[in-house]
């Protein structure tokens, strides 16, 4: 015979999806550091708000949009891009699917190009693999016309178009 037990009740409050997280359960739950949240709430692509203790507080949501920005980011679009892209949805509201399918359509043409400057990079790349010059000031790749000479003396960084 089975005994059945009634008026079992949850660990949690009913309302438990209503109260908002912490930064540390929130950037345990997105897979990023807290100073990443604190950061994207500097640049404005993140709101929150102080409990009565001076703690950051962000509400559940708030995972659908750092979700919204780790994805951005990884397709290469840059924090101010990401910003105009959330800026452009009704209310500063979490993106939805349907959203999410517009914005990344506006991307294509970005991605694109993007993609034809790492075929062109690959290109150079490889027909480079093997000459040996060692010369910085010769090489087509890095320094095509010893054009960073112009820049002085020193170390210079590589722009690659890809990186914009």
């Amino acid at each position: 015979m089975l005994d059945v037990e009634v008026n079992l009740k949850s660990s949690k409050p009913p309302n438990a999806a209503a109260e908002p997280m912490t930064i540390g359960q929130l950037a345990r739950r997105a897979g990023v550091a807290a100073s990443a949240l604190r950061f994207y709430e500097a640049e404005g692509l993140l709101a929150g708000s102080r409990s009565a203790g001076g703690h950051r507080q962000y509400p559940r949501h708030a995972l659908r949009r750092v979700a919204f920005i780790r994805a951005a980011q990884t397709v290469g679009l840059s924090l101010p891009q990401i910003k105009a892209a959330l800026a452009t949805l009704p209310d500063s509201r979490t993106p939805t699917k349907a959203d999410w399918a517009k914005l990344s359509a506006s991307w294509a043409t970005l991605l694109d190009a993007r993609i034809q400057a790492l075929q062109a990079l690959r290109s150079k790349l490889t027909g480079c693999i093997g000459c040996g010059c060692l010369s910085l000031r010769a090489c087509a790749l890095y320094n095509p016309g010893d054009e960073v000479s112009k820049a002085g003396a020193g170390a210079r960084l590589l722009r690659v178009d890809t990186m914009r």
